[in-house]
């Protein structure tokens, strides 16, 4: 009973040292731990409906038809055909194609929505990763790092990975103006730019039909956007032709596609009016997606 109080006294400061240690380590856990930094969600968490995503107005100046359908049958045509998709809100798409006396002609529309499933990766910058990859398949060289999104990368021939109208598959093309007209603002090589392939003596409105513009990068579309043209030739037939726009929008990335296969074999789509018409009906989706 003499050692009572001593005993009562060496207690507690046995439990008084343990609480002390409890505390700081569960301080340093908090410290090791810090807060969970999530990235921001892209703009868009639905597409629009892509066959109706064209102004009627575009449309009939875009595609015109000359065949002798009825009323009813050009309507329908105009329509559109949409893309086969299991997830309306990530991949949407629609086709039309007309018939006319001079040639035949189609437009294609692709919306994709990007999510990233990494809470430290934005929904932006995984769209910025598939647009550029599509810019990348066009023959662009890559975008320098520190390049402001919106920036355009060299506009000339030498800017480009390769010369356009060869080999590769992705065809996109780009540019400004209005919904129902072709123009040329915001283009980064103004009309009339030399041809990757150069003519010698004179030309001809032939000759300037026959050039194809080089793939480049765009200023003043969304937030980046770039343009290609594929011409091809079979021999037998007229020669087919097919520029596109891609563009980046937060995160959706939007692809145009407008193809031009006139009737006479001699004669050649022209490269600046099918562009100039894909620019102004790229800046037609782009603000509608804004609104």
């Amino acid at each position: 009973m003499a050692y009572a109080p001593g005993v009562a006294l060496l207690a507690a400061l046995v439990v008084g040292c343990s609480s002390g240690s409890g505390t700081d380590e569960s301080a340093d856990d908090d410290k090791a731990g810090g807060p969970t930094v999530v990235a921001a969600p892209g703009r868009y968490r639905t597409l629009p409906e892509a066959c109706s995503s064209v102004p009627a107005a575009t449309l009939r100046a875009l595609l015109p038809d000359d065949t002798a359908r009825t009323e009813d049958q050009r309507e329908s045509l105009y329509e559109g055909t949409a893309s086969v998709t299991f997830d309306t809100d990530r991949k949407a798409g629609c086709r039309w194609k007309a018939e006319a006396d001079d040639a035949s002609r189609s437009l294609t529309v692709d919306f994709e929505r990007v999510v990233s499933y990494d809470p430290a990766v934005s929904d932006d910058s995984r769209a910025d990763l598939v647009y550029e990859k599509a810019a990348e398949a066009a023959g662009l060289a890559p975008a320098a790092p520190d390049a402001d999104a919106t920036g355009e990368a060299d506009a000339s021939p030498s800017g480009t990975a390769s010369p356009t109208g060869t080999g590769s598959p992705s065809d996109a093309g780009s540019g400004a103006g209005t919904g129902d007209g072709p123009a040329a603002q915001g283009s980064a090589t103004p009309a009339g730019t030399p041809s990757a392939t150069p003519t010698t003596g004179g030309s001809t409105p032939a000759d300037d039909a026959a050039q194809t513009l080089p793939p480049r990068r765009l200023t003043g579309l969304a937030n980046e956007a770039f343009t290609s043209d594929v011409l091809e030739s079979s021999g037998s037939t007229a020669q087919h032709r097919t520029v596109s726009v891609v563009f980046r929008t937060s995160n959706v990335v939007v692809t145009i596609r407008y193809a031009e296969q006139p009737r006479l074999t001699d004669e050649v789509p022209d490269s600046t009016e099918l562009q100039e018409k894909a620019q102004a009906l790229a800046r037609t989706l782009a603000d509608r997606l804004s609104e």
